[in-house]
């Protein structure tokens, strides 16, 4: 049996990561890392499924009938992964919930399935259906209990579950339910259920299956986490060339740099020369992190150009110690603010504006801020500015910058908008590793008109 079940193992794998390298290019060092990895647990749920040696005799049909319901679990868990890897490589969702369950339900053939997030149902699937739908708020203790406390939880009656519905008359026919938590990063995001429709023990194969495609899920719910991130430092990557030399952006800077090249050729050179260390800054970027100092210098060049096409429109003022201009943040986090500043809040100004960025330590973080005094947001906007997509811009704007902040440091380091009819702040919060300490800096106004 061991003998068939590894050479299963080994083709499963080998065929998988040949598929995705010819089909969608894969790479070929990660791609058996990643299907080795997800039919390992395969594997091991099958060893797990095999439980301790028997020390009671069994007769050969016994012992057929066992090897063979095992075999078909591992062989059920094997396919589940292998059919559910490239839905949940989109995330947990509603959608990506509702396949999921459809494919486990198909292969298992339990009565009922949910997949919940840390709230809602994202899906239910199976006899009453009609009880439980998708978006509702999780209503059973035994689930919110299995959330709060990342434990396997088994339920064999319906007291059991604790659901409210129960002392109200309800003629739900779910009975037990074995109750697993899905994780991330060691961080619970949702649980699955597979449920029966009679009291009792659950039978231990349905409760080890659940523990096996509960690790599964949750092994390519994290592999999705790190898709998105992945694709959201190259959008930003991307979307950097837009931001800061888009077309628009690049051919009026070009037609200033024209302009001064009959009338003051030696500014027209300084220009030219900002316009390719722009270039080499973008290019030449590695990673998710830079320093400040590095931040700050893209910030001061984007502004020396734009300081020539609009002349006296702005100030820039800059109000960092020094002494932190060595900590790290990431990517682009200040450019996009500056650019947003000038073209939506100083631009449609009449006369003159002014924009500060300042930095300061709080505790084991770092708080930066970007202001302008330009003609603000309005109230029924600020909470739509932070969405996807919204804003006809070009650049990555305040969404990418949000969403980075929050993928990195978590859900709390968001940014913070102020806005009135005196101008916008932007908020931004940073843990921090120290580095070493240098001379302190008084506040001042830079000037980024010296090109």
């Amino acid at each position: 049996m061991a003998y068939k079940l590894y050479l299963l193992f080994i083709t499963l794998t080998l065929g998988e990561t040949i598929t995705a390298i010819i089909f969608f290019h894969a790479s070929p060092l990660i791609t058996p890392l990643i299907f080795g990895g997800i039919n390992a647990l395969g594997l091991g749920a099958l060893k797990a499924l095999q439980g301790p040696p028997c020390s009671l005799t069994q007769s050969p049909v016994e012992k057929e009938e066992e090897i063979g319901g095992t075999e078909g679990i591992f062989a059920s868990t094997l396919q589940i992964a292998h059919e559910t890897l490239p839905v949940l490589r989109r995330g947990l969702n509603e959608v990506t919930a509702a396949k999921t369950a459809e494919i486990i339900q198909n292969i298992t053939e339990v009565p009922a399935i949910a997949i919940t997030d840390r709230e809602h149902v994202l899906t239910f699937l199976g006899v009453g259906c009609d009880q439980h739908r998708a978006g509702d708020r999780i209503l059973t203790e035994a689930t919110k209990e299995v959330i709060a406390t990342g434990k396997l939880k088994v339920v064999h009656t319906p007291q059991g579950l604790c659901c409210p519905r129960y002392n109200m008359g309800c003629n739900c026919p779910l009975k037990a339910a074995v109750i697993v938590p899905l994780k991330c990063r060691e961080e619970i995001v949702g649980a699955l259920k597979l449920y029966q429709t009679r009291e009792g023990v659950f039978p231990p194969q349905i409760i080890r299956l659940a523990i096996g495609l509960a690790d599964l899920l949750s092994l390519q719910i994290e592999l999705a986490e790190l898709d998105r991130q992945r694709q959201l430092l190259t959008e930003a990557r991307l979307e950097a060339l837009n931001a800061q030399i888009n077309p628009h952006f690049f051919f009026n800077t070009l037609n200033t740099i024209i302009s001064f090249s009959r009338t003051d050729p030696e500014r027209a050179r300084r220009l030219l020369i900002r316009l390719a260390s722009l270039f080499r800054r973008t290019l030449n970027r590695r990673g998710s992190l830079t320093t400040l100092r590095e931040e700050l210098e893209c910030v001061r060049t984007y502004l020396v150009l734009e300081k020539a096409r609009f002349g006296s429109k702005f100030r820039y003022f800059q109000d960092v110690p020094l002494e932190l201009l060595d900590y790290h943040i990431p990517v682009l986090s200040l450019q996009p603010l500056v650019e947003n500043a000038i073209n939506h809040g100083l631009l449609p100004k009449e006369g003159p504006g002014m924009i500060k960025i300042s930095g300061r330590l709080a505790g084991n973080e770092l708080h930066l801020t970007v202001k302008d005094d330009g003609v603000g947001i309005p109230p029924e906007k600020i909470p739509l500015v932070l969405q996807p997509g919204y804003g006809s811009g070009n650049g990555v704007g305040l969404s990418n910058v949000n969403l980075r902040f929050q993928n990195l440091y978590g859900p709390d380091y968001g940014l913070r908008l102020e806005s009135s009819v005196n101008g916008t702040t932007v908020f931004l919060r940073v843990p921090f590793i120290r580095p070493a300490v240098v001379k302190d800096a008084s506040a001042k106004e830079l000037l980024v008109n010296e090109a």
